[in-house]
């Protein structure tokens, strides 16, 4: 925790006294990157971008005709899901059920000269035919912002909170997508039957472009899973992390950026006897190429070390290769966005932190005017770290999930999907009896919204 202290201290450190400079600044110097926010074409050829690998940020999948800012959206959907494997190895063998959910939906989306911020609230009702004892109320919550401090300097937050029964019941508030460009970010890759979870995960960063064509900046992170009733799972456990990362990139040519950060972890497990705790400290070169505005690809690398107590056993400690490369297109008519990671993350529900490899793609294309499509999927190997102790195993999943959305009218809308889930975790009695989900789901939504100002 020291070192994420020291982290936060040089944040505000590094912003302290530029707010005195801000006056001549906005006068006399290019802005930089700051998405939302309206410049001159001639300060936006000034301005940088935060490489996907430092920005902490997932890729977004929505079409470029379906941003909007300046609105205030609601709504109200109804989703029924059919599942054939509900409960896990609770029961010992697969329980098909069908679900129900009532969620109604606020966001805004805002944006001025200095600030650009979106907030969502989606509470609900989910309730089950044959298992009614899983019945719940959820409740969904996420607000981002960037404020501009200065022109040179941007101040980026966010914070996302869910309390649900499944992890496949979350709106799509945003269309942000799962896939990134870096480490930052939680392990969600283990994935529990209907099972109560709270989850929270937020991030803070500060950028500072100090010359036309050099920035630094820094960052923290910080998330949260807790199991309120461990007998829904067993063989899973609560688990937390906090991060910190800085950063310099420098802008070679118009499209080329390179750079170098370090990046701080402590991730934590809580098995049935203990702690277990990792420290890793890497320290990583990246390159991004950004060959038009709407394309990006990055690659990363450089070792990462760690520090692993696990209950009972003796410490160990190694150096691994921790590396990566993402690449991202937004347009029109279709978007998509991939990445492969190889580094060292919180264990997600494991009984500590693991070496993990992660592939993930995430496509959505306009087929009518009225009628869209989207894929995503995802592979993770979970190798947990350290000497394990008896009756723990590492383990893989695999995800699959496809949706159509027919929209009717301007305020109704009809989605259909189905996600493919396998696990293979041998030793982790909640997913090793029945390893393998598939669910279908149908969604009904109304939206309106309602235009902000200009």
């Amino acid at each position: 925790m020291k070192r994420l202290e020291l982290i936060c201290a040089s944040l505000i450190l590094l912003g302290a006294p530029l707010w005195a400079q801000m006056e001549d600044n906005s006068r006399t110097q290019p802005v930089p990157a700051l998405a939302g926010i309206d410049t001159s074409q001639e300060a936006n050829d000034d301005r940088m971008q935060t490489p996907p690998v430092v920005s902490g940020l997932a890729y977004p999948i929505a079409l470029t005709s379906q941003e909007r800012s300046n609105y205030l959206r609601g709504g109200l959907s109804f989703t029924s899901a059919y599942s054939d494997n509900v409960l896990g190895g609770v029961g010992g063998h697969p329980v098909s059920d069908v679900s129900y959910s009532v969620a109604p939906v606020v966001a805004m989306d805002q944006t001025t000269s200095r600030l650009h911020w979106t907030a969502s609230y989606a509470p609900g009702f989910t309730f089950y035919q044959r298992t009614s004892a899983r019945n719940e109320t959820d409740q969904n919550a996420s607000i981002e912002f960037q404020y501009r401090l200065s022109p040179h300097v941007t101040f980026s937050a966010g914070d996302r909170f869910q309390k649900s029964s499944n992890v496949f019941n979350q709106p799509d508030l945003t269309l942000g997508g799962t896939v990134t460009g870096g480490t930052e970010g939680a392990n969600f890759s283990v994935i529990a039957p209907i099972a109560d979870r709270l989850s929270n995960t937020g991030n803070a960063g500060l950028t500072y472009q100090f010359s036309l064509h050099s920035m630094i900046g820094g960052s923290g992170t910080f998330s949260n899973l807790h199991y309120p009733d461990q007998t829904q799972v067993p063989g899973l456990f609560d688990s937390s992390s906090q991060g910190g990362l800085a950063f310099y990139s420098h802008r070679v040519a118009k499209m080329h950026y390179i750079g170098a950060a370090y990046e701080y972890q402590r991730l934590m497990a809580y098995p049935t006897v203990g702690v277990s705790e990792t420290k890793t400290h890497a320290v990583l070169l990246f390159y991004t190429l950004y060959p038009t505005a709407k394309l990006s690809v990055t690659l990363f690398g450089g070792p990462q070390h760690s520090d692993t107590a696990l209950p009972l056993l003796q410490p160990d400690r190694s150096w691994t290769p921790a590396a990566g490369a993402s690449l991202s297109w937004q347009g029109r008519l279709n978007s998509f966005a991939l990445s492969y990671s190889h580094y060292i993350a919180d264990g997600g529900g494991l009984v500590g932190a693991v070496q993990m490899d992660s592939a993930r793609v995430s496509v959505r294309q306009r087929i009518t005017k009225t009628l869209t499509g989207s894929v995503t999927g995802e592979y993770s190997q979970n190798d947990i770290l350290g000497t394990l102790p008896a009756g723990t195993s590492n383990g893989h999943s695999i995800s699959g999930t496809a949706t159509l959305e027919q929209r009717f009218g301007q305020h109704v809308n009809l989605q259909v999907g189905y996600t493919r889930l396998r696990q293979d975790y041998s030793n982790i009695p909640v997913l090793s009896l029945t390893p393998d989900t598939n669910r279908e789901f149908v969604s009904l939504s109304y939206q309106f919204s309602k235009p902000l100002g200009r």
